[in-house]
């Protein structure tokens, strides 16, 4: 009698079980299908992780923002995947076709956004500065170019053309002086091997030297293939006791003053800058000079020019001797033939 009970008991139990562990595998289904449903985000939006925040209220702050619904099955999803719950402080950015899923995984391992900011060649330090000035989410100082260069032992006070032109990526709340210590060291490692691979003609003394002329040829130079020409002028122009004559020169000593154009008064002021009045190079690099400026710089080519003059399409005549170059001064310059 009491085996028939149970028979039966059992019997009945067992619709109960199949019941219960199929509603178990459908909401698993479920809950799986709810992290991979994309969110509603039509662009590119930033999400804060604050310290102490957890999945489920991460989850409530996405449904606060329309993006997604249902975030109490996070909850459950957390006891199915344990590890989602192990999220990462930081700035995130959310991508139009992300999921639950993609967004978890990516606070999970820390993969915070990333901005970039290009320190773009040819350019001054001031220049630089109001670029940096504008980058979303860099903290910027006062005078962060000297301070990288105490910190490296350079008290000159003198940053023009030690900082590498690169483009720079860097995560939010970074502070801009670890951004330009990778700068620095780029432009000291570059500077290194262009002066270790410098012709044996080379009228240079030092690596800083070799900076100030590398900025020289990168302001002068609108076509690539005429660095190393344009480095063989200045050379040949410094063996020869001969003065550099160069605008760009002029132009940075003018500082605030220029407003696109140079006059006669202009190159006859005398300016620690002014290579049309002083002999030698001018105290300081005038811009960034790329890689390809400091090689050419270290390396010219083995022409004998002394002269060049704009063809106004960025590219140059050169000349060997002053009676070509004023012909070249009277074509496209002076616009007779």
């Amino acid at each position: 009698m009491i085996k028939t009970i149970t028979t039966r008991l059992l019997a009945s139990l067992i619709p109960l079980f199949a019941l219960v562990c199929l509603g178990g595998y459908w909401f698993a289904s479920n809950l799986i299908a709810f992290q991979k449903q994309p969110l509603k985000l039509e662009q590119v939006q930033a999400f804060n992780v604050e310290a102490g925040t957890s999945i489920i209220k991460l989850a409530q702050q996405l449904e606060q923002l329309s993006l997604i619904t249902d975030s109490w099955k996070v909850k459950y999803l957390v006891k199915l995947e344990p590890k989602l719950a192990q999220i990462k402080t930081g700035y995130y950015q959310l991508i139009p076709g992300d999921t639950l899923e993609s967004v978890f995984q990516r606070f999970r391992l820390g993969q915070e956004a990333v901005f970039s900011v290009t320190l773009i060649e040819g350019k001054s330090i001031k220049e630089w500065q109001q670029a940096l000035a504008k980058s979303e989410h860099l903290i910027v100082g006062n005078d962060d170019f000297n301070q990288v260069l105490l910190a490296n032992g350079d008290s000159s006070g003198l940053p023009e053309g030690k900082f590498y032109p690169e483009t720079f990526h860097y995560h939010a709340g970074d502070n801009v002086q670890t951004v330009l210590q990778r700068s620095f060291d780029m432009m000291q490692m570059s500077l290194k091997q262009a002066w270790a691979g410098r012709d044996e003609d080379l009228a240079l003394s030092s690596p800083y030297e070799l900076l100030i002329i590398a900025s020289i040829i990168e302001k002068e130079t609108g076509k690539p293939e005429e660095r190393d020409w344009v480095s063989a002028v200045f050379n040949n122009r410094l063996k020869k006791g001969m003065r550099l004559q160069t605008d760009p020169t002029v132009i940075y000593g003018m500082g605030e003053r220029y407003k696109g154009n140079i006059t006669r008064k202009d190159l006859r002021e005398a300016t620690a800058f002014n290579t049309y009045k002083i002999d030698g190079l001018p105290p300081t690099p005038i811009a960034a000079p790329s890689r390809a400026s400091l090689f050419a710089a270290a390396n010219p080519a083995k022409v004998n020019y002394l002269y060049f003059v704009s063809r106004n399409d960025g590219s140059h005549v050169f000349s060997s001797t002053l009676k070509a170059h004023n012909k070249a001064v009277n074509e496209f310059q002076r616009k007779r033939k």
